[in-house]
């Protein structure tokens, strides 16, 4: 990992970025998933490495509440809109004009979003393990707050899963992932809406275990240039260690 490179986004937060290869190379931007981080999404399952011996110069931040970025504690401080600002904002700070975009669960939300507030600067994405609802929607926030109050266990199944996630990644801070997900909830206005898709190619993947396949394939449907990839044998938190996904995913962003 390279030292993290930061800059400051509209409400004075510090985002962590990270940048490997030439900048005369093609650009791909990645943004990673919930209570994930660059390191973790894509450095240690091999992405980073497999794009640049592609050819391409990989530039990626730390979410806000991630990583070495910023973690708030207010949820008004992550809403989708936000997200998605500060993902342009790295995009102009290292003066990329055009970058193919690489995102997984809540960083493919975010790139729903990209494809669409700055659609001539992303002419092909990859979203990976992408919900067809609002990000986050199975966490059970009471289990959640009363687990960062009072250490109170978590029962619920989904939710649990989430926070072995949290546990399993150095430096998380579960107020602040507690805050992203009451933000993103509290906003309900984050639903992809079909009627209104990206309009460049797009490969949606998701894992064939993965609770939410068929609504990111329904979303990969809605696009006109869109095409689904089933990771076989993965679930929601480990597909993006997947060798095909990975594959699958660069083959698709070296196409005319």
């Amino acid at each position: 990992m390279p030292d993290p490179q930061y800059i400051m986004v509209g409400e004075g937060h510090r985002i962590a970025t990270y940048s490997w290869g030439d900048d005369a190379l093609p650009t791909v931007v990645a943004v990673h998933g919930f209570a994930s981080s660059t390191q973790d999404n894509w450095v240690a399952t091999g992405w980073v490495r497999d794009l640049q011996a592609a050819g391409y110069r990989v530039l990626a931040l730390d979410q806000r509440g991630h990583g070495a970025s910023d973690k708030p504690h207010q949820a008004s401080d992550y809403t989708l809109r936000q997200l998605a600002g500060d993902v342009e904002a790295v995009l102009d700070t290292y003066l990329v004009d055009e970058a193919r975009y690489v995102g997984y669960s809540l960083g493919a939300r975010v790139g729903w979003e990209v494809l669409q507030d700055i659609a001539p600067r992303i002419p092909r994405a990859v979203l990976g393990g992408v919900p067809d609802g609002i990000p986050l929607a199975r966490l059970d926030l009471d289990q959640v707050r009363a687990l960062a109050d009072d250490g109170t266990p978590v029962t619920d199944p989904v939710t649990q899963n989430y926070v072995r996630l949290v546990e399993r990644v150095p430096g998380n801070d579960l107020r602040a992932l507690l805050a992203i997900a009451s933000g993103l909830r509290a906003s309900k206005q984050v639903d992809p809406d079909p009627a209104h898709a990206p309009q460049q190619p797009v490969l949606f993947a998701t894992g064939a275990l993965d609770a939410i396949i068929e609504g990111s394939r329904a979303l990969a449907a809605a696009c006109t240039q869109g095409r689904f990839l089933e990771i076989p044998d993965r679930h929601h938190f480990n597909a993006p260690g997947s060798r095909v996904f990975r594959q699958a995913a660069i083959e698709f962003l070296a196409e005319d």
